[in-house]
């Protein structure tokens, strides 16, 4: 059986259902690969063998995003910031005092917008529903942000992959692999370099957190 058989024998709903549950799960906390399979999902939808709406995927990741992240919020609410400290020494690469810490700083400088751009963050789509929850922020104001934030992310994302899926099949039928390819490096290296700088503003949060707790217990 060819990929294509393959692809061609999932069900659309079965599509939507798995993005707006992943997407669903890592708002309310858990990390998961929600912006992987939201892209996944929108390149699906722009082959022409498939019967994947692009406006379906985006409405699951929005339902899901939305939801998720309000389940988030109700849970961080209920629990406080001390959820985080138990947490963090289970998962500390995803709930580490850095990674808190550097939530918290953002959410400290631009309030509700933290919750809007979090959508578009890879540290802050997990935290931001929890975090906005413990620090009691107004949960009209979050869900207003977090909702906005979703349509502008899910809608987005959906679009730009999917009109790219598109175009892609057009310029592969005239160019070399070449130039794809040197786009696929230049967006992994951009990634990668983003990556990068997250991990060394959270690493030195810790330090600084690490030294302030050896400091107290002096």
């Amino acid at each position: 059986m060819t990929v294509d058989a393959i692809l061609e024998s999932i069900p659309p709903l079965a599509v939507y259902l798995v993005v707006g549950l992943i997407i669903g799960l890592e708002s309310l906390g858990i990390p998961l690969p929600g912006e992987i399979a939201l892209v996944s999902a929108a390149l699906l939808a722009s082959r022409h063998t498939l019967d994947i709406s692009p406006v379906w995927v985006g409405a699951a990741a929005t339902i899901g995003a939305i939801i998720g992240d309000s389940i988030g919020y109700t849970i961080g609410r209920r629990f406080g910031m001390g959820l985080f400290e138990r947490l963090g020494t289970r998962f500390p690469k995803h709930f580490g005092p850095g990674h808190v810490a550097l939530a918290k700083q953002l959410f400290s400088r631009w309030g509700v917008w933290a919750v809007f751009f979090g959508r578009f963050i890879a540290l802050l789509r997990i935290l931001a529903g929890p975090l906005a929850g413990a620090l009691h922020m107004h949960y009209g104001r979050f869900l207003a942000a977090n909702a906005s934030g979703a349509v502008c992310w899910a809608g987005g994302t959906t679009a730009v992959v999917y009109y790219l899926g598109l175009a892609a099949e057009k310029w592969l039928a005239r160019f070399s692999w070449v130039a794809l390819v040197i786009a696929i490096i230049a967006g992994i290296g951009l990634t990668l370099l983003l990556r990068e700088r997250t991990r060394t503003l959270i690493a030195q949060l810790e330090s600084e957190h690490d030294w302030e707790t050896l400091r107290k217990r002096e």
